[in-house]
Order: structure tokens, then C-alpha cells, then sequence
């Protein structure tokens, strides 16, 4: 079973082994500072009822520490040579799931055995609660974080090292140069802190640009405040397509067969928006509101 051995030395000595090198393309730099390491399991205040998902479970050194805090660990790993490594690191460790797989159906969809798996451990745990914590692979932290807002279940937090421009997007204010649909998406429905920033020494291989730790909390106050959720998506998504347009163009091509220009003019009004308002200058309060009076406005035709 692993203990706390993630170090360069061991990695490099494990891979070697195996006659296997990091696949820099899926994301593969593991996280060798074991202080990092510890701070981001403390960071998602585990108990012992919660279910965890873990996606990526590289050498399973997180798995273990993950596993030492939950009731049940489901963890999903894309490469079948690291799954084998770590199915040797993790054995006896009975409350951990592992899942030989992408976590990802396509890049709007997490995998249904993924969710399918986590509500299993959580059936079997009543009271429990269901947390994302991981050392997300570059190329799907943006679908994995996203999508799981809409997951079922909902997970409570989401705590996981991402690239730092990630970390920056998510939780950029309006007029600056990171703010975009990812942005709303999260602030809208979530409370985001970025935890701690990390330089490209601490992980195995090297990447080439930095990181951070992000703690994520979705909250049901804010979501309330979304009449629906799935519409507010697509609205924003559309709007950042062609951030740099005037709002209202964007809107009037948008909405041109439903919306006629003096509807679109009375549904802005209240808003009080110059005539060269762009969407990346709206704060998330004010894209609400305007999405649901486009909603409800092309609601009226449909009735």
C-alpha cells in the first residue's frame, strides 16, 4: 500500500520499473511537494461520511490520503498503465472504487459509471456528502469543474489543483482580460477561492506554467436566484462567442426571428445600458437578470 512516497525519486524509480514514461499530452505531472499534497486534502475538510471522487488517480498517492479521511474514494484514471501501478499502490484499501476510464462522456457530459458509482458509495452512507477532490489533469479540469454543477448529485465542494489561468478565469471580475462564460458559469452558482499558488517545481514532470488550488462551493442560495439553470448556460455561452460585439447586436442576432427590435429595446430598458455595452462588462447580477427577461420574453411567444 502507498504511504507518503510521491517524491521524484520515487516516481522516476516506479516508472522505470515499469518501462513506462508520464504522458505529458493526458495531463500526467504528479504532485511531489507532500506539503501541497496535504493542504489540498485539508482544504476539503473530509469526514467520515463523505464520499470523495478523485479524477485522475495517477500513482494513487492522493487516493490513500483521500481514503484515510472518507468513507469511499471512487477514483477514475484514463491511462491503463497508470491504473495497473496504482491498482499494485492502493492494494487493501477497501473503500476505494477505481475506474479504469475517461471521466468524461464528451466534453458537456461527465461519464454516467463515474456518477453511477458515486451514487452507490453514497446510498450506502447515509447522511453522507459527496466532494470532488483532485489533481485535475490539464485537459479536462475546465469540462470536469463545469459539468459537475449540474451533475447528479451535486457535489458540495470541489477542491483541486488546475492551471493557474484556469484558477484566474474562474474567478476573473468583470472588463478583465480572463472574465468570460466559465467565469459567470462558476461566480453565478458557487463561491470560489483560490487556495494557494504553486510554481512548476512542485510536480513531476515539470509542467510548463504554473498552478493553484482551488476550493469551490457551490451554493444553493445563489442557484435559487437561477429560474433555469440549463437556459442561463446557453445564454451566457452565446453571449461570450462574440465577447468583443456590442450586446445588443449580439442579442438582436441572436434572437432575431423571436425578439423584433422594439421588444429588445424595451427588454433593456430596465438595465440602462449604453449603446456600446459588451457582454465582458456585465457582472454576474445584471447577466442574471438579463438572461431570465430574455427568457421570460421569448417564454411569452412560445405561450
Amino acid at each position: 500500500m502507498t504511504s507518503a512516497r510521491q517524491t521524484q525519486s520515487y516516481l522516476i524509480e516506479r516508472f522505470k520499473e515499469a518501462g513506462i514514461r508520464p504522458q505529458i499530452q493526458h495531463g500526467q505531472n504528479f504532485l511531489i511537494d507532500l506539503n501541497l499534497l496535504e493542504l489540498l486534502v485539508r482544504t476539503a475538510h473530509l469526514g467520515p461520511q463523505d464520499v470523495v471522487l478523485e479524477v485522475g488517480t495517477g500513482m494513487g498517492s492522493l487516493t490513500a490520503r483521500l481514503a484515510a479521511e472518507a468513507a469511499a474514494v471512487v477514483t477514475v484514471e484514463l491511462d491503463p498503465r497508470l491504473f495497473q501501478l496504482a491498482s499494485e499502490e492502493l492494494e487493501g484499501l477497501s473503500n476505494v472504487t477505481m475506474l479504469q476510464q475517461d471521466a468524461l462522456k464528451n466534453k458537456n457530459t461527465l461519464h454516467p459509471a463515474v456518477l453511477a458509482a458515486v451514487r452507490e458509495k453514497l446510498a450506502a452512507q447515509p447522511g453522507g456528502q459527496f466532494k470532488l477532490v483532485a489533481n485535475l489533469p490539464y485537459n479536462v479540469a475546465t469540462p470536469v469543474l463545469s459539468n459537475l454543477l449540474t451533475a447528479d448529485p451535486l457535489p458540495v465542494s470541489l477542491t483541486a489543483t488546475v492551471q493557474k489561468e484556469l484558477a484566474d478565469r474562474i474567478a476573473a471580475r468583470p472588463g478583465t482580460k480572463d472574465y468570460s462564460a466559465l467565469s459567470i458559469w462558476m461566480q453565478a452558482l458557487c463561491a470560489i477561492e483560490i487556495v494557494r499558488e504553486m510554481p512548476p517545481q512542485v510536480f513531476w514532470p515539470r509542467p510548463k506554467v504554473h498552478s493553484a488550488i482551488v476550493h469551490i462551493l457551490p451554493n444553493p442560495a445563489k442557484r435559487a436566484l437561477i429560474a433555469d439553470v440549463s437556459f442561463f448556460h446557453e445564454f451566457i455561452r452565446t453571449l461570450f462567442q462574440h465577447r468583443r460585439k456590442f450586446l445588443r447586436g449580439v442579442l438582436k442576432s441572436t434572437y432575431d426571428e423571436r425578439l423584433d427590435k422594439s421588444e429588445l429595446e424595451a427588454l433593456l430598458a430596465p438595465f440602462a445600458l449604453p449603446a456600446d455595452a459588451r457582454a465582458e462588462q456585465l457582472d454576474v447580477a445584471t447577466l442574471i437578470a438579463l438572461a431570465e427577461s430574455v427568457r421570460q420574453r421569448l417564454g411569452a411567444h412560445a405561450s
